[in-house]
C-alpha cells in the first residue's frame, strides 16, 4: 500500500503545471527525460535529465527539471543533494506552486524513509499552492507524523478540519479513530473505526485492507477493554483471505474463549493452525487448538494435540535453522534478484514473486518490513551500478580502440591530403586573379568594349585584322576600293555587336571574379585548417586518450568499492532477514515450553483423577 502510494504521488508531483494545458511539453529534451521517467527508467531519467541540462536544452522547464532531479536524487537516499535544489528553488523565487511541490515531494519521500522530524519540518513549509489531489495527501500525510510522534490531540485537530476527498475520506476517517483513541478518548475513536469497519464492500483492494485493519483495531481494543462481545463482533467482519486474516482469526478465537465458548474458538484456531504460513498467530492458534479441547474435557485429544504441536514447533524450529542458513549462504537475495528482474535501479521497485527455498512460507514475515525492502533496494540498487560500472569499463575499451583507429586513419590519409593539396599553387592563382582584376577594371574605366569577345567574335576580329593587313599595302589602288568599303563596314558590325553586349559582358566577368575569389577565399580556409588540423589533431587524440584513462581509473576505483559496499548491504539484509527468522525460534521455543508444561499438567490432572478413583469409598 505504501509503495503503491508513493509511487501514484510522485507522478502527481512531477507533472506539467495545473494552470498549463496538459501534455504541453515546450522542450523536447525534457519530454524525452519525462517519456523515460514514466517507463520506471529512473536512472536513465535521471542521467539523461542532468545532461540535458549541462547543454541548457530544458531552459523552458527549468524549474520543473529541477524539482524532477530533486525527487529522484531523493527517491535514491541522497537527501542532502535534493534539500540543495529544493532550498535553491525557493531561493530564486521560484513560482508558489513548485516551491510547494517541492516541499510536498520532500516530505512524502523523507517520511517512506522513516525521517518523520525532517517530513514534518518540510510538510509545514508548504502554503496551501498545491493542486487538490495533493492537497489530500498532505493532509493525510500530515497527520501520519503527528502521529508518528504520538502528538495525538493535534492530529485530531488537524483531522477534524480536513476536508474529506473521494480518496481521502476513508483514510481520514481511520487516522481520526485511531488518534481519538490514543489521545483516550476511546468512545469517540471507537465510532469512527466502526463507521470504517462496517462501510460497504469496495472494489478497491486498498480500502478493502483498510477496512479489515479497522476491524482488527477495534477488536483487539475491545479484547484490551474485556469486551469480548464486541470484538468477536468486529473481528468476524474481516475477510477471511487478506493480509489481516491471521491476525483476525486467532483474536477471534482468544474472544470466543474469553466467552467461554471453547468449542467456538477450535473454529478459527484450527482453521489458522492448518495454515502453511509462518509467523506468531499461526503459531499461537496452533497451542490455542489443544487448549481449547483441554477446556472442552477430553484430556486424550488435548494430550494427542499438545504432542502434535510440540513435534510441529521442534520441525518448524529444524525448517527455520535451514531458511536461516540457505539465508546466510546468499540464496535469498540471489534467488529474489532472479525472481523480480528490472531494467534499471528504482525507488519504486517491488518485490512480486518469491524465489525458490527450503521453506518459503518463512519470508511472509521477512518481505513484510518496511526495514526489509529498503534494504534490498538498497541492494539492488548497488548490484546494478556494479553492473553499470562493469558497462562502462567495456565501453571505454571500444572507445580506446575507435581512437586507436581513428588515430591511424589520420596517419594514413594525412600524406595524400598534403599531396593533394600541393599540386594547386595558390599563389600562382591569386597573382593571375589579380591580373584578371586589373583588366576588368580598366575596361570598364576606359569602356573598351572589345575586351570581353566571345569565341565567335574573337575568330571574325582575327579575320578582319587579316584582311586588313592584306589591303594596307594596296591603298592607292582603285581596283580594291570596293573591297576596303565591306572591311570598313564589317568592322563596324563588329564594333556595334561589342558594343551590345559589353554591358552583360562585363556583368558577367565582375560575377565570374567574386567566383573565382571565393573559391580562393575556400581554398586558403582549407589550407588553413589543414595546417591547424597537423597541430590540433595530434592533441585532439591526446585529450581523448587522456580522458578515457582518467575515466579508466575512476571506474577502476569504483569498482571495488561497488563491490565492498554491496557485499556489506547483502549482509545487512541476510542479518535483517536472520533476525527476524531467530525472532521466530524465539517465539517457537516460548510455545514448545509452554505447550510442554501444558501437557505436564494434563498429566497431573489424569493422575490426580486416577488416585481419586482408585481410593475406597
Amino acid at each position: 500500500l505504501r509503495t503503491a502510494a508513493a509511487a501514484a504521488t510522485l507522478g502527481a508531483a512531477l507533472s506539467p503545471q495545473a494552470a498549463e494545458p496538459p501534455g504541453v511539453v515546450r522542450d523536447p529534451h525534457y519530454g524525452d527525460t519525462l517519456f523515460t521517467f514514466f517507463q520506471g527508467k529512473y536512472f536513465s531519467a535521471i542521467t539523461g535529465l542532468m545532461t540535458s541540462q549541462h547543454f541548457d536544452r530544458v531552459r523552458q522547464h527549468a524549474d520543473e527539471a529541477e524539482i524532477l532531479r530533486g525527487g529522484l536524487l531523493l527517491s535514491y537516499g541522497l537527501h542532502r543533494e535534493a534539500g540543495e535544489i529544493f532550498a535553491q528553488l525557493i531561493e530564486k523565487n521560484a513560482s508558489p506552486a513548485v516551491r510547494d511541490r517541492a516541499w510536498f515531494y520532500l516530505a512524502k519521500i523523507r517520511y517512506q524513509r522513516g525521517l518523520y522530524v525532517e517530513a514534518e519540518q518540510a510538510v509545514t513549509k508548504i502554503e496551501g499552492n498545491l493542486p487538490p489531489e495533493l492537497e489530500e495527501e498532505r493532509g493525510l500525510l500530515h497527520s501520519n507524523l503527528l502521529l508518528a510522534r504520538e502528538d495525538y490531540a493535534a492530529a485530531v485537530t488537524l483531522l477534524q478540519a480536513l476536508k474529506p476527498g473521494p480518496k481521502s475520506s476513508l483514510y481520514i476517517r481511520y487516522n481520526l479513530g485511531v488518534a481519538l483513541v490514543k489521545s483516550g478518548d476511546t468512545e469517540a475513536g471507537n465510532k469512527w473505526l466502526e463507521e470504517v469497519g462496517t462501510s460497504k464492500p469496495l472494489a478497491d483492494e486498498e480500502a478493502r485492507t483498510l477496512r479489515d485493519r479497522a476491524n482488527v483495531a477495534l477488536g483487539f481494543a475491545a479484547m484490551a477493554e474485556n469486551r469480548p462481545e464486541d470484538a468477536r463482533n468486529a473481528l468476524q467482519r474481516v475477510r477471511l483471505e487478506g493480509i489481516n486474516s491471521n491476525k483476525a482469526l486467532l483474536g477471534f478465537g482468544w474472544a470466543a474463549a474469553a466467552l467461554k465458548d471453547a468449542k467456538l474458538a477450535l473454529v478459527p484456531w484450527t482453521e489458522l493452525a492448518a495454515r502453511e504460513a509462518a509467523g506468531a498467530p499461526v503459531v499461537e492458534a496452533r497451542r490455542g487448538v489443544p487448549y481449547a479441547y483441554a477446556e472442552l474435557g477430553p484430556y486424550r485429544q488435548s494430550l494427542d494435540r499438545y504432542n502434535e504441536a510440540i513435534e510441529t514447533f521442534e520441525r518448524e524450529d529444524r525448517n527455520l535453522d535451514e531458511s536461516i542458513a540457505a539465508i546466510r549462504s546468499g540464496k535469498l537475495v540471489a534467488g529474489l534478484i532472479e525472481r523480480n528482474p528490472g531494467e534499471e535501479m528504482g525507488w519504486f521497485w517491488n518485490i512480486e514473486e518469491l524465489p525458490e527455498m527450503p521453506h518459503a512460507s518463512h519470508l511472509t514475515q521477512v518481505l513484510a518490513q518496511h526495514e526489509f525492502q529498503e534494504a534490498f533496494k538498497n541492494w539492488r540498487d548497488l548490484q546494478f551500478l556494479a553492473g553499470n560500472l562493469q558497462g562502462w569499463a567495456d565501453n571505454l575499451g571500444v572507445y580506446g580502440d575507435m581512437l586507436d583507429n581513428r588515430r591511424k586513419a589520420y596517419a594514413d590519409r594525412l600524406p595524400k591530403v598534403l599531396g593533394q593539396a600541393g599540386t594547386v599553387d595558390l599563389a600562382a592563382a591569386e597573382k593571375r586573379r589579380a591580373e584578371v582584376a586589373d583588366a576588368i577594371a580598366r575596361a570598364e574605366a576606359d569602356a573598351d568594349i572589345s575586351t570581353f569577345p566571345d569565341a565567335r567574335q574573337q575568330d571574325l576580329l582575327a579575320r578582319i585584322d587579316s584582311v586588313e593587313a592584306a589591303l594596307k599595302p594596296l591603298a592607292g589602288n582603285a581596283d580594291f576600293a570596293q573591297a576596303r568599303e565591306r572591311l570598313r563596314l564589317a568592322k563596324g558590325a563588329l564594333t556595334w555587336d561589342f558594343a551590345q553586349h559589353f554591358s552583360d559582358r562585363l556583368w558577367q566577368a565582375k560575377k565570374d571574379l567574386r567566383t573565382i575569389d571565393g573559391n580562393l577565399a575556400e581554398a586558403r580556409r582549407h589550407e588553413a585548417a589543414l595546417a591547424a588540423a597537423q597541430q590540433e589533431e595530434p592533441a585532439r587524440f591526446e585529450r581523448f586518450a587522456q580522458r578515457i584513462a582518467a575515466l579508466d581509473g575512476q571506474i577502476r576505483a569504483l569498482v571495488p568499492r561497488v563491490a565492498a559496499l554491496s557485499q556489506e548491504q547483502q549482509e545487512q539484509v541476510q542479518a535483517i532477514a536472520v533476525a527476524e527468522l531467530t525472532r521466530q525460534k524465539e517465539r517457537l521455543a516460548i510455545y514448545a515450553t509452554q505447550a510442554r508444561f501444558a501437557v505436564a499438567q494434563l498429566y497431573d490432572r489424569a493422575k490426580k483423577s486416577e488416585d481419586h478413583a482408585s481410593r475406597p469409598r
